[in-house]
């Protein structure tokens, strides 16, 4: 299990964005979808619960498979927060399983598979309140320097 005393890559706990304007889970986003993640410490998981609107319509009644891509993506990235590294999403593959409903309820869940230096490679997985798996991923991830890349976006 990942430990904080064994952080690969870049430490973010003194780095604030000035604003959040992420499409999935910025809450400065006025078009985004503000997906909220908990981190479930006991299973080093990070959850997310929601329900999708008609305006991420792909097939009628089912949400779009870039809008799966991008809530898993996502779910993916939100697990480097466990070794306290910004990291960016070098690679994802995604299953599509079955059909994503909107105006459902669903829930994501991402965790860590490995990390190889800079590299860090997550899953993540849509299921719907039944627990069936809906959507599932796996991402390569590659940590940054946020200092660097974010420079003019951070809090002084």
């Amino acid at each position: 299990m990942p430990r904080k005393s064994h952080a690969h890559g870049h430490d973010t706990r003194h780095v604030q964005l000035k604003k959040n304007y992420c499409f999935a889970c910025g809450l400065n986003n006025p078009d985004g979808m503000r997906l909220k993640f908990t981190l479930d410490e006991a299973r080093q998981t990070f959850v997310c619960r929601f329900r999708l609107s008609k305006r991420y319509t792909g097939p009628p009644g089912h949400c779009h498979g870039g809008i799966i891509a991008t809530i898993l993506d996502e779910a993916m990235g939100k697990v480097n927060k466990l070794r306290h590294v910004v990291a960016v999403t070098k690679q994802i593959y995604v299953e599509y399983l079955r059909l994503v409903p909107l105006n459902k309820p669903l829930r994501v869940e991402s965790r860590e598979v490995s990390v190889h230096g800079r590299q860090h490679i997550n899953m993540a997985k849509i299921l719907n309140d039944k627990g069936d798996v809906l959507a599932r991923s796996r991402g390569i991830f590659i940590a940054i320097d946020p200092e660097k890349m974010f420079a003019k976006f951070v809090e002084r």
